[in-house]
């Protein structure tokens, strides 16, 4: 259970940085907006790689198991 409600925080805290990212893009007013925009994109690209790094740990250690569809 603790595995999958790290998942989920990792979900939502990448939603919220592409969130971010994306209020910057469309509000950018000079270049410390473009700044932002280029470091949440960066933390949501690096989050994402340890979300997966963590499944397949989670997975090959068996403290998640996948279910048919």
């Amino acid at each position: 259970m603790l595995v999958k409600m790290i998942i989920i925080l990792f979900l939502l805290i990448i939603m919220y940085s592409l969130g971010s990212a994306l209020y910057y893009l469309t509000h950018e007013r000079n270049k410390a907006d473009a700044t932002r925009v280029v470091k949440a994109l960066t933390w949501r690209i690096g989050l994402s790689l340890l979300l997966f790094i963590l499944l397949f740990g989670a997975y090959s250690m068996g403290w998640i198991h996948p279910h048919g569809v």
